[in-house]
């Protein structure tokens, strides 16, 4: 059964591509969950060698790695896939062959991607056994402020504007899904303060963030009056709008012979023991 396509994949290439330009100026969002991720990449006491940067933007270098690793990576969009030297295409139809990277990394994008449980699968198809998969994008309890507004602007016509969000508990059943071992999910959070709608908004578009739902509903100057109005509504004294940005971040393993079996579910194993390194 094909999944439904929940995101249009022509109109997210469109933007990446038109914002790729000025995207160094709305980067903070991926640059925290990129340093998130290293954090974990410390943990691993061993060398990755052949890496695939999935969602690679600018092609950023990733803190960690031996400065002889060899990264590829893969971005939807033409304008970022140039820049990194990587290859166009999308998440969830990787190009690469079984088994070709010993780590494979993502930041800020797996949000956005129709078939997120057929993209964990390939990123798990794509690592070499005792492989690691490190991967952080925007998940469930994320902008709130902006959730709220929409809807008072929408008023008694709700539409879909902002695209569904996995909680983490979702995501550690899909690492598991996937055919993942040791699989680890959990939430870091960020927030960050505008003066208006329309600052939350320009940024982003900046890191091409504005809806790609595949129906996107229009927007009227009345819907976004009232919208601008409502999020003015929540400022704290100071006339500014606390936002949250919840990023679900992943961590697991190819399988291989040598791994510890896996705990019981609810047993609680921590993030510390599941990037021990295998012996």
């Amino acid at each position: 059964m094909t999944p439904p396509e929940i995101f249009d994949r022509t109109a997210r290439r469109l933007r990446r591509d038109r914002m790729a330009p000025a995207w160094r100026d709305h980067a903070f969002l991926r640059d925290w969950m990129l340093e998130g991720l290293a954090d974990r990449l410390s943990l691993v006491k061993r060398e990755f060698r052949h890496v695939l940067n999935l969602g690679c933007f600018d092609g950023a270098p990733i803190a960690g790695l031996p400065a002889d690793a060899k990264v590829a990576g893969l971005d939807p969009g033409f304008a970022f896939a140039r820049a990194a030297g990587g290859v166009q295409g999308d998440e969830d139809r990787l190009p690469f062959a079984d088994g070709s990277f010993d780590l494979v990394v993502s930041a800020g994008v797996l949000d956005q991607v129709s078939d997120l449980p057929g993209a964990l699968a390939l990123a798990r198809r794509a690592l070499k056994p005792d492989g690691l998969f490190l991967a952080a994008f925007l998940g469930a309890g994320s902008l709130p402020a902006l959730r709220a507004a929409m809807r008072a602007g929408d008023g008694e016509r709700a539409a879909a504007r902002l695209h569904p969000q996995v909680d983490v508990r979702s995501a550690g059943d899909l690492l598991v899904r996937a055919g993942f071992a040791l699989p680890v999910a959990d939430v870091e959070t960020i927030e960050v303060r505008y003066a208006s709608l329309f600052g939350l908004v320009r940024d982003l578009r900046g890191m091409a963030g504005t809806s790609m739902l595949h129906d996107r509903a229009p927007l009227t100057r009345t819907i976004i009056a009232r919208a601008a109005a409502a999020f003015a509504d929540l400022a704290e004294p100071d006339g500014k709008v606390r936002e949250r940005f919840n990023a679900i971040v992943l961590t697991a393993w190819s399988p291989a012979p040598s791994q510890p079996r896996p705990a019981r579910r609810g047993s609680g194993v921590s993030l510390a023991e599941a990037l021990k390194p295998k012996s």
